[in-house]
């Protein structure tokens, strides 16, 4: 799969989010190294704190399916420039891959493309005592 074909699918689920607080819905599409690919969608909630991003979205339908090894993730929304993950969703994704390349595409078509790993340059991880 291309990348140009990535940003599609998540640009197909962009037009599921339900963001009626922010005005911000975000569309993702996560490729598994299996070639499935898992899109998620930011669904907000009056209780602001309830609500869950689109890459959180995506990787909880994966891992759900018994997925846990991802080739790329593209996120787009109809921002002027693109916009990255959260450092929820950073943190998210590092549990799963720490040198996931990321396409980020804005709503006129400006992409960045960049890792987990330059996104997030120190991560929380877990050590064993």
């Amino acid at each position: 799969m291309t990348d140009d074909e990535l940003v599609r699918e998540a640009r197909q689920a962009l037009e599921n989010a339900y963001a009626p607080y922010s005005g911000f819905p975000v569309g993702v599409a996560l490729l598994s190294r299996d070639g499935r690919i898992f899109t998620g969608v930011n669904v907000e909630n009056a209780s602001i704190g309830l609500s869950v991003c689109a890459e959180r979205n995506a990787i909880a339908k994966a891992v759900s399916e018994g997925v846990r090894d991802f080739e790329r993730m593209a996120v787009v929304t109809n921002a002027p420039e693109p916009t990255p993950p959260c450092g929820v969703c950073r943190q998210v994704i590092w549990e799963f891959t720490h040198d996931l390349p990321i396409l980020i595409e804005s709503a006129g078509g400006e992409r960045l493309t960049t890792t987990i790993a330059e996104l997030f340059p120190y991560p929380f991880t877990s050590y064993k005592l």
